[in-house]
């Protein structure tokens, strides 16, 4: 499910990314360690992005769900 979070300013489109479709190993931009298959977390991008919603998208980051509410 996605929603629109505002965080320091910003809008951003989160998602929420189950253990069952995590399938790849990400580094989480808030610890920087490792994401491993497996482990839920979210998904996460700036609503408008400086160069168009489609760029926003592909800029998206995975984040630890705690490092996410933190940040």
């Amino acid at each position: 499910m996605r929603r629109t979070e505002f965080k320091r300013g910003e809008s951003w489109i989160v998602q929420s990314i189950s253990a069952e479709r995590a399938q790849k190993d990400y580094v989480c931009p808030g610890c920087t360690v490792m994401i491993a298959p497996g482990i839920p977390h979210v998904v996460a991008w700036h609503e408008e992005g400086l160069f168009g919603a489609e760029r926003a998208v592909s800029d998206r980051r995975h984040w630890h769900t705690h490092c996410w509410r933190i940040h």
